[in-house]
């Protein structure tokens, strides 16, 4: 993996009644916009932003209740985010944008493209956007718990230092040893706020766990989906969360959701999971090619 060559600037521009944090990589002509996933953060698409070497602008944001942003007690939800967002973009000066979103933030995307249509010029979903249907009898918030447990378990710990919580990340398998470098460091300390020994990750349970809901109601999801009319592409993982695990979106549930989509394409990108998708050098390196090349598909 590369170095972090280029220092992104950052700051905080207005959402709706939220400030959100941002940090912003320049390049040649109109900025992309990134939203991150659902326990992330902006610094999420930053081996992104470094394998898009200026080829395209970066505009990525802290959602709500995460990072650098404000973390009201609510509402919460992907049309608050797109509302959110609109409001950044507004302020930033910027419409016909190609917004690109990884996991929850493909969803936040969707939102965007489909109440807010002046602001999105295309739409690229990574590993997220489609629906994901729950399993009958299954209770939402308890799926929450098992898919997400060791991400919630960690926001009620402290952090004696960011090597403590590097070594915590080190135990799971979401980053394995070949991936670790400045882009994982980048992500892992941003998380952190607080002073040592009190450092503790900076997304609110309370926004993780409301948007997570939001993201079941598979039929507003669809209704979104078939209102948008700028182009659409999915890139999606070749494992799931973990590596050997199958992926997030089969063929099968690609070909289902994605065919009801229009002007809706997919790429796989082999050798990923969901996370070093956007934090590996092979992930990373494919997502900023696709994207400069759905760019100049959408005119931007």
């Amino acid at each position: 993996m590369g170095v972090v060559a280029n220092r992104e600037a950052q700051g905080r521009v207005a959402g709706d009644a939220v400030e959100l944090a941002f940090g912003f990589w320049p390049g040649r002509g109109r900025p992309i916009v990134a939203l991150h996933g659902i326990t992330a953060s902006y610094v999420n698409f930053v081996g992104i932003a470094e394998r898009l070497a200026g080829r395209r602008p970066l505009l990525a944001l802290d959602l709500r209740g995460r990072g650098g942003s404000d973390k009201p007690e609510g509402p919460h939800g992907m049309g608050q985010h797109a509302r959110d967002v609109a409001a950044a973009m507004e302020a930033f000066g910027l419409d016909d944008c190609v917004v690109v979103g990884h996991s929850m933030g493909a969803f936040a995307a969707v939102a965007l493209a489909a109440e807010h249509p002046d602001r999105v010029a295309g739409v690229m979903m990574v590993d997220g956007g489609l629906p994901l249907t729950v399993p009958p009898g299954v209770d939402p918030a308890a799926l929450l718990d098992v898919v997400l447990g060791p991400q919630l378990a960690r926001l009620r710990r402290e952090f004696a230092s960011r090597e403590e919580y590097h070594d915590y990340w080190r135990a799971l398998p979401a980053f394995p040893a070949d991936v670790w470098g400045p882009w994982v460091h980048a992500y892992l300390d941003y998380d952190l706020g607080g002073t040592a020994p009190h450092l503790r990750p900076r997304a609110s349970e309370a926004a993780i766990r409301a948007d997570y809901l939001d993201t079941l109601d598979a039929d507003l999801l669809r209704r979104r989906l078939a209102a948008i009319t700028v182009p659409v592409t999915l890139l999606t993982a070749e494992e799931g969360f973990y590596p050997d695990q199958p992926p997030l979106y089969p063929d099968a549930v690609v070909r289902a959701e994605g065919g009801a989509v229009g002007r809706f394409t997919h790429q796989r990108i082999p050798g990923t999971t969901h996370y070093t998708v956007a934090l590996a050098d092979h992930g990373a390196t494919s997502c900023a090619d696709a994207l400069v090349a759905f760019a100049e598909r959408c005119g931007r």
